[in-house]
């Protein structure tokens, strides 16, 4: 029986080789961080597979919780770029869904099956809650027979330093795809069960880094074919009155969007993005809206809706300060941001300026947020806030942003820079809180927190088996949870190494206020060839494995 003990930034395969990475037995943490490490374990020997026990046990009270990693299908389409630093680029398994342990027999221990010849890991998360003293406390690993002998035996020690994580200070969105939830799970579009499921999923976004929650005041006109449609979802009711005329009216109701509100206050959402106001790719014609119209329920604007055209300008005259006002009611006005499209080009720049000069004057004091990536296409259009992608955002950090800029990766970020695949190495992945520190990021946004449809939204897809929208996307763009029984997410592997980027970010800035920025910006460049930037960054664990270290070590003498 053998038994090893990972950091989270390893990923380990059923068959081949262990990864190529030092076993992991010190770790350390703040007050209410978690931390976590991974446990493989294979039996060597036999014909058969037998059950056994994994028992996690603690020095002190902690929060323990552990998962089975399973490894799932993944791609990645030929027609993407890659580099060297790739842990495959062939379609196959790969270790991902942390699945919860089908059986818990007891507090600490999990009945689990040993194949022989096969590696299986374990993700393990440890919180040392305030309960916890500071200083080191041993968790013990081990898997026993059925009859209670050892047959592997491992001790990590966890050192746990009397200092708290500061609030993140900057937003962090992964787009939340409401009509995905009611689709999979085949309920009805916020009747009670779908808004149970979306506070589950929306609590699981919380509860790992991400403070921002895409609204959709409409449906959102995202990953859409053109022509075609998404699943409404709505949260503001239309009725329309004075049909016959280019200037009806519009009454709004925004009780649901009151209840959507409430529940973010509850599970601790700190920030809106209200839906995007424009057709993706272009800003050519208007989103999905519904309402009631002579008494019957139809499409009021949508791709037949020119983008600027009169019918739907006089629309967002009076829906925008209705809505602004409603947000002003229920204290959130300054936690919302605004979006006109998603990614315009410079051929859209006509198209993209002229919708931003409709909807700025009704939006006065609001930040309006896009991502684009040519720098010439914000100076001319003077979005407020940009959103490069990371691998477009030299010119931005070089030229003149007088707000701040966010920054953000998708499919088409594979070559050389930050974003987490199922194929790439987790640090891919976690450098990106160091680097959102170093250069002053004020945001990140991805767009698959739960995306499981397939490309442009054409039909849905079953995440578990098609994790690339269906041979789209390369494999881990379009979502980081899975959706679990009764309506609970599962977590994967990308989603916890995700937090843990953002808590490196939260620990930078914590270390900023007690030593000062050019010290922590020093300790970030200590005894690298070249500068830190988003296409070069150490290609192994240990920089960011080590940095975090030596954080947490000057911390702990603070």
């Amino acid at each position: 029986m053998e038994l090893k003990i990972y950091n989270s930034l390893a990923k380990v395969f059923s068959h081949g080789s262990l990864p190529n990475a030092a076993e992991c037995m010190r770790l350390s943490a703040l007050m209410d961080e978690t931390v976590s490490f991974q446990a493989a374990y294979m039996r060597s020997e036999g014909d058969l597979c037998e059950w056994a026990m994994l028992r996690i046990k603690t020095s002190s009270k902690m929060s323990v919780s552990a998962s089975r990693v399973r490894c799932i299908p993944g791609y990645l389409p030929a027609h993407f770029k890659t580099d060297g630093g790739y842990l495959e680029t062939e379609g196959g398994l790969y270790p991902d869904l942390l699945e919860p342990f089908e059986v818990q027999a007891e507090k600490d221990g999990y009945r689990i099956p040993l194949t022989p010849g096969s590696w299986q890991s374990c993700w393990i998360d440890i919180c040392a809650g305030h309960e916890a003293k500071a200083g080191t406390h041993s968790i013990t690993v081990s898997i026993e027979n059925l009859a209670g002998e050892t047959l592997a035996h491992a001790e990590v020690s966890l050192e746990v330093i009397a200092q708290e994580l500061p609030p993140l200070d900057i937003f962090h969105t992964r787009w939340f795809h409401t009509d995905c939830l009611a689709e999979y799970y085949d309920i009805e579009v916020f009747s009670e069960r779908h808004w149970e499921v979306v506070e589950n999923f929306a609590a699981f976004a919380v509860k790992h880094g991400i403070n921002t929650l895409l609204t959709p005041i409409h449906t959102p006109p995202l990953d859409t074919e053109v022509g075609g449609e998404r699943l409404t979802v709505q949260l503001i009711d239309v009725s329309m009155v004075d049909s016959e005329s280019l200037n009806a009216k519009y009454i709004f109701n925004f009780d649901k969007l009151e209840r959507w509100v409430n529940m973010c206050k509850k599970v601790g959402v700190e920030h809106y993005e209200m839906a995007h106001l424009f057709t993706q790719w272009g800003a050519k014609h208007a989103p999905k809206i519904m309402g009631t119209k002579n008494n019957e329920y139809i499409r009021l604007f949508g791709w037949e809706s020119d983008a600027t055209g009169k019918e739907y300008a006089n629309y967002l005259k009076q829906m925008l300060p209705a809505l602004t006002a409603k947000l002003e009611e229920l204290g959130i006005a300054d936690k919302t941001i605004f979006h006109v499209s998603d990614e315009p080009e410079m051929k859209h720049m006509e198209a993209y300026k002229a919708a931003q000069s409709l909807v700025k004057p009704l939006l006065e004091g609001y930040k309006i947020v896009d991502a684009l990536t040519n720098y010439n296409l914000y100076k001319q259009c003077a979005v407020s806030v940009p959103v490069p992608a990371v691998d477009h955002i030299e010119p931005f950090l070089r030229g003149d942003v007088p707000e701040g800029m966010w920054c953000y990766f998708c499919c088409a970020q594979s070559y050389k820079v930050p974003n987490h695949f199922f194929m790439q190495p987790s640090y891919r992945s976690r450098i990106l809180g160091v680097l959102l520190y170093k250069f002053d990021i004020k945001g990140f946004l991805h767009w698959g927190y739960n995306f499981y449809n397939s490309m442009q939204s054409v039909y849905p897809i079953n995440p578990f088996y098609v994790t690339d929208a269906d041979g789209a996307f390369p494999s881990g763009d379009a979502f980081v949870v899975y959706p679990g029984k009764e309506g609970l997410p599962l977590a994967s592997l990308r989603l916890k190494v995700i937090r843990d980027a953002f808590d490196d970010y939260r620990a930078l800035r914590l270390l900023e206020n007690q030593r000062g920025r050019d010290a922590v910006l020093d300790m970030i460049e200590d005894g690298l060839q070249k500068p830190l930037t988003f296409s070069c960054f150490p290609q192994h664990d240990e920089y960011i494995l080590n940095l975090r270290q030596r954080v947490n070590t000057a911390l702990n003498v603070m």
